[in-house]
Parts: structure tokens; C-alpha cells; sequence
């Protein structure tokens, strides 16, 4: 991007009137959505193939309900992409205070229905804009509490729509825009001039907090899509991680699209006996336990009336000796019958899990073909970088799974699985071991100083215990692949995944000693897990100038062949800015937060990392053909569309506080002039 063009991005039309944000909820449209998937792998047919939507738009989520992120459109190509230009930038005017800066995220995907762009912002105020002039339509501002310490931070994935088919065209809320917010409020919303929709709940919303008992501020949110599927609003939940042992329930909820109603409940930890997974929780201890939640995206395959979730940890994060056993649905992708809410099968990722490994990523639904059958199977990315692929219909794996024997000799008190689960293939995405050996540094003295903190640290390997003396978590805690997830190609079977390469160290913490290591660590993660014997500290394993402490590249893009399982190529992504004068630096990859998209002009789409850029990738080669400086980083997942012949590419650039990228409210889009 040139000088003048930045400038362009920077000064940009700007509407700073309403500050908010709105929590992400999917957007699975019933009629709009309602194409599924195909039996043949060579096409799937996603929302662009039903009769009420075209190729042209975005209007769900991940474009299809499933979450495949494909685009069929192919204007902009491998042959034109570095023409791209800006086109129009929108202003939120949702700007952090110093008071929330370092919680604010901008991780909005918009998605493009109904000849308009609607989008949440981070403190839930909900804009919908023109997609070919960015120009506002219309906003609503549920005003929540900025001053509430919301356990993930101001944050948002998306927003969702769904069409009442039994209302006349053009009636009030015949079409609906759904919202679900930080403070724990479902909302219904006009999609033609953003009023509340007066016969939903009380006056337009549903108060999610209601039957789950007493609750500490900002201990419940919710910050990504839940599901619509038929005239169901599906609500999942984020949990404030590591706070106490008996957090509030994960529940799963489905709601009424047209009344608001309660429709069924659904909880991860199976608190029933009569329930077949009751059993991987030994001693009762499903009644002393919490979370398991679902905070990443919900997939949906409207054909088969079934609800893909992606569960978390159980509370706490790093000690189970409250919860023996497998505990059994957490850290699983769980597939409900969508009309009752019952369990169709369960896939754990993660027995027992003492170490945030969360399942993040919303599942992807796709088809592959196997011996001349078409095989529906989902994709599901973890913070392990394993990637697991499943049977729609039945959960079982369509490539070889092994329970491998790991680390034990956890904390006393502590019950470990002996056992994890390790795919064969697709291979893993990161590596699971650091050694002093492997101690790694720009200078002499970074790798001598990395070598030195390592050495008195438990590393194992993965799933190496929390310790008392501390633990290397390698992956960390995001990854691996985090809520970015995956994308799909269908006409090439790729599946195409991004995913962080660094340390964590976490360190269990004595009761009694709880208080004095939150004074000697003022800035590192310092976590009660009250009802418990054990508070934990995490730290990233890096230098005191920055330098993490395992070779990099700390940021990939990878893409996995998912007929053969193999690896097609592997790509560094984004750099870290403070590195940016180092030699060599341009390879090591950055964090990364934040998805990709595939398009059938042959490009991967992606920004995420720690700098300001909007990347374009080659589908087939992995080499990179572009890229274009936002005016801040964008933490956050592109989407594309089309209007009058001209294809777009948006994304919201606003950083992310706790990332510590440059923060801003611009919504940009890019075309080809």
C-alpha cells in the first residue's frame, strides 16, 4: 500500500457517535442458510446455491453453517490480487479508554445478507452499513457496562441473522438480526432499521444470566456466534477461566427465534447419572464443577438437524483433583440433535484436562471422498495443533487415532490420564517439547538466558503436568490453532489452518502463598482457583526484551491435503513489529488471533498477526502475493462479497489490548479499482 493510500485508510469517513460493541452470535440462517452441504466433495453446497441467497453474499458467520469460510467467488485472482485497493473505511467510534484498552479486542467478522453489511463492534453496539459505500444504515447501542471486568475482555466474533417465513415480506422483524452480549443478554433486532423486536423475550431481549445462581461481575459473557438452525436461537457461553472450582454452569441454550422461549437446555458436564458419560466423572464430583462451556462457534448441518459444538476445560484450568476421571463432554467436540438438544455422539480431544487446552475453533463441516463415497466429516482444529477428523453421522475418526501414554506424577492429589489421544495424521501442527537443548535466542546471552530458565522447569513433552516448581505448556494455552479455526477448499480438499508456536511456563501456587506471589508478580497471570489447594502464575517463555525463548517460526499457515492427510505447504505469517530490525526477523512468523478465508480465485485471505497487514495467499503454493497495511492490526477474520460485478474484501482492523497490537475502530474494504 502507498503512502497516499494509507492516508486514505486513516482519514477515512469516521462516525464516532455511539460507543459499543456487540458479542458475537452466528449467523446460520434457515432459509438463507438452508443449502447445507453436498454428497461430492468436488462442490459444496453452501448458502450461495440456496434459492434466497446468491454466490454474492456472506451471510453467516463462516459464510456457510458448517464454517468452511469458502467464497465460490473468483473475481479478484492469484492473477489480479495485487491490484487491490481500498475502497471505503468505516469508522465505529468505539475508541478505548485507558480504563479498557487492555481488554479491548476488534475480532468482528461482518457478514453481507439482505443487501446490506452488519457488523458488532467491541463494546455491543450493533452497525449496519452499505456494502458498497460503507456508509451507515443504521446502529444499536444495547449499552452495556464498560466499567464490568468481563472475564475475556470487550470482545466480538459476529453477529447472526434469521428469516421468519411465516411473516409476510417486509413485515417488522420478518427479519431478524440476532446479538448476544458481554453482560449476558440475548437480543432480537429489525435487520431494516435496528429497533428491538417488541414480541421477543421482555421487549426485544432474553437475560441469559437468569437460573444460573449468583454470579460475580463479568463472570459470565458471551463473545462468540451462537447457532440458528430451523426457529431456534442456539446460545452458548465464555466463563472467566481459573477463577474457582465451582464456576456456573457451561449450559447450552435454545431459544424461541420468534418468541424468545425456552426451547431446551443442554449441560456439558453430565450432572445426571443416567447419562453415559456420568461415569468419567469419579466420586460425584460432576456436582462440584463448572464450565466445560461452549465460547468458541457453534456449527450447524441444517440437513441433518444436527448442532457441531466445541467444548472447554472444566473449572479450574490446571488442577483436577476435585473432577477425576476423563470428565467426559469437556474438551469435545459434541454433536446434538438441534430440535431436542440430546446427544447424537461425543469426541473427547483432551482426557482430564490440567492445561487449557480448550477445543477453540468452531468445527468445520465439509465432505470428503473416500473409495468413490462421499464421506460428511468434520475438521476440528485444537490448541494442541493436533487436527482431528470425524464422521458427521457417527463421531468416529476417518484417520488412525492413538491413546499415547504421557507425563504423569502430577501435584498431590492430582489424577491424571494416563493416556491422550494423538492423531497419526494430518501431523501435528506445532511442536510439543522444549529442552534446555532447544533454548533458542537472536543473541549469545538470550539463548543462554532461555537455556537457563528452562532447566529447572518440568518439560515433558506435551501434556507434561502443572507443577509446583512450574511447567513449560507447550503449545500454550493459545495455541497452537485458537478460535481463527480453519478454512476449506473444497475443489482441492484443503484444509487451511493458522496457529501460534510458543511456550507458556504455569506454576501452581500453594494456598497460603497466594497472596505474596501476586505481589512479587504484579504483571504475570496470577489465577486463585479458589476450592481448591492451588492458585496458578502463567507466564510466556521469552526474554526480558521479548524474545521467546523456543526457534521460531512463532506464527504459521499451514495447509493440510485432508484426502491423504499429508501437509501441502507451510507458511511463516506476520512478523512482530518491536523485531522488525532485527535480521532475519521477516521469517519468524508472529501470534497470530484471528482466521482465514479461501476464495475460488485461488487465494488464502488472512491478517491476524502483530503487524498491520491483510495478507493474500497462493492456495497451491503457500507463497504470499500481497498484502496491504491496515490502519491497525487486525484480530479479527476477512470476509468477502460481491456487488454489482465488484468483489470486496473486508476486515475490522482494531488490535487487540491483551495482545498488545495498535488498537483503532476502522471497518475496511478493498477492491479491485
Amino acid at each position: 500500500m502507498t503512502g497516499s493510500q494509507k492516508e486514505d485508510l486513516i482519514d477515512a469517513t469516521r462516525d464516532t457517535s455511539v460507543p459499543c460493541m456487540v458479542t458475537a452470535v452466528l449467523f446460520v440462517l434457515v432459509t438463507i442458510c438452508s443449502g447445507g452441504y453436498s454428497k461430492s466433495i468436488g462442490t459444496i453446497q453452501t448458502n450461495a446455491t440456496t434459492a434466497n441467497t446468491t454466490a454474492d453474499e456472506w451471510p453467516c458467520y463462516g459464510r456457510d453453517p458448517g464454517g468452511a469460510r469458502y467464497s465460490p467467488l473468483r473475481l479478484i485472482s492469484r492473477e489480479n490480487v495485487r491490484e487491490l485497493k481500498v475502497a471505503w473505511v468505516y469508522r465505529t467510534g468505539d475508541l478505548s479508554s485507558e480504563k479498557t484498552a487492555e481488554t479491548t479486542q476488534f475480532e468482528a467478522t461482518p457478514i453481507m445478507v439482505w443487501g446490506t453489511l452488519f457488523l458488532p463492534t467491541p463494546f455491543n453496539r450493533v452497525i449496519a452499513l452499505d456494502p458498497q459505500t460503507g456508509r451507515k444504515q443504521w446502529e444499536y447501542d444495547p449499552k452495556i457496562d464498560l466499567s464490568t471486568p468481563y472475564g475475556d475482555g470487550l470482545t466480538c466474533r459476529g453477529v447472526a441473522a434469521w428469516l421468519d417465513t411465516e411473516q409476510p415480506s417486509g413485515s417488522p422483524c420478518s427479519r431478524r438480526v440476532f446479538v448476544a452480549t458481554n453482560d449476558g443478554r440475548l437480543i432480537a433486532l429489525d435487520a431494516g432499521h435496528g429497533n428491538p423486536c417488541a414480541d421477543f423475550g421482555d421487549r426485544g431481549q432474553v437475560m441469559l444470566t437468569s437460573g444460573l445462581g449468583k454470579l460475580k461481575p463479568g463472570e459470565y459473557h458471551i463473545t462468540s456466534p451462537p447457532a440458528v438452525i430451523g426457529s431456534l436461537v442456539i446460545v452458548g457461553s465464555a466463563i472467566t477461566d481459573n477463577e474457582r472450582a465451582h464456576a456456573p454452569s457451561g449450559v447450552v441454550r435454545a431459544f424461541d427465534a420468534r418468541t424468545g422461549e425456552l426451547r431446551w437446555s443442554w449441560d456439558p458436564i453430565p450432572r445426571r447419572g443416567k447419562d453415559p458419560a456420568a461415569k468419567s466423572w469419579a466420586r460425584g464430583s460432576a456436582s462440584r464443577t463448572g464450565a466445560a462451556n461452549v465460547w468458541s462457534i457453534i456449527s450447524a448441518d441444517l440437513e441433518r438437524d444436527l448442532l457441531v459444538l466445541p467444548t472447554s476445560s472444566p473449572s479450574p484450568d490446571f488442577y483436577g483433583g476435585r473432577r477425576p476421571g476423563d470428565n467426559l463432554y469437556s474438551d469435545s467436540v459434541v454433536a446434538l440433535r438441534a430440535s431436542t438438544g440430546k446427544v447424537v455422539w461425543s469426541f473427547q480431544v483432551v482426557h482430564h484436562d490440567v492445561w487449557d487446552y480448550d477445543v477453540p475453533a468452531q468445527p468445520t463441516l465439509i465432505t470428503l471422498r473416500r473409495g468413490g463415497a462421499a464421506i460428511p466429516a468434520v475438521a476440528v482444529a485444537t490448541k494442541m495443533g493436533h487436527v482431528f477428523v470425524l464422521d458427521r453421522i457417527t463421531g468416529k475418526t476417518l484417520f488412525l487415532i492413538e491413546e499415547r501414554p504421557v507425563p504423569q506424577a502430577g501435584v498431590k492429589g492430582e489424577a491424571l490420564s494416563r493416556k491422550q489421544p494423538f492423531p497419526v495424521l494430518p501431523p501435528p501442527l506445532a511442536p510439543g517439547k522444549l529442552t534446555p537443548d532447544d533454548a533458542w535466542g537472536v543473541t549469545a546471552e538470550d539463548r543462554e538466558w532461555c537455556r537457563e530458565q528452562i532447566k529447572p522447569l518440568r518439560s515433558e513433552g506435551i501434556f507434561t503436568p502443572p507443577s509446583l516448581q512450574g511447567s513449560i505448556i507447550f503449545p500454550g494455552n493459545i495455541g497452537g490453532a485458537h478460535w481463527g479455526g480453519a478454512s476449506f477448499d473444497p475443489a482441492r480438499a484443503a484444509l487451511v489452518v493458522n496457529t501460534n508456536n510458543f511456550a507458556f511456563v504455569v506454576k501452581l501456587i500453594p494456598r497460603n502463598r497466594y497472596e505474596a506471589e501476586i505481589q512479587a508478580h504484579p504483571r504475570a497471570d496470577v489465577a486463585p482457583q479458589a476450592g481448591t489447594p492451588y492458585a496458578m502464575r502463567r507466564d510466556i517463555l521469552r526474554t526480558p526484551r521479548g524474545i521467546f525463548c523456543n526457534a521460531p517460526p512463532w506464527g504459521k499457515l499451514t495447509a493440510i491435503d485432508l484426502e491423504s492427510g499429508s501437509i501441502r505447504w507451510s507458511a511463516a505469517l506476520g512478523t512482530v513489529p518491536a523485531l522488525a530490525g532485527l535480521p532475519g526477523s521477516a521469517a519468524w512468523g508472529s501470534p497470530n488471533l484471528g482466521g482465514s478465508i479461501v476464495t475460488a480465485g485461488g487465494l488464502v485471505f488472512i491478517a491476524a498477526s502483530m503487524d498491520k497487514f491483510l495478507r493474500a495467499f497462493d492456495i497451491d503454493t503457500g507463497a504470499e502475493l500481497w498484502k496491504a497495511e491496515l490502519p491497525a492490526s487486525a484480530q479479527a477474520t476477512p470476509m468477502t462479497y460481491s456487488v454489482n460485478g465488484r468483489q470486496y474484501v473486508v476486515i475490522a482492523a482494531g488490535g487487540h489490548g491483551r495482545l498488545g497490537t495498535e488498537l483503532g475502530d476502522y471497518v475496511v474494504a478493498l477492491a479491485l479499482p
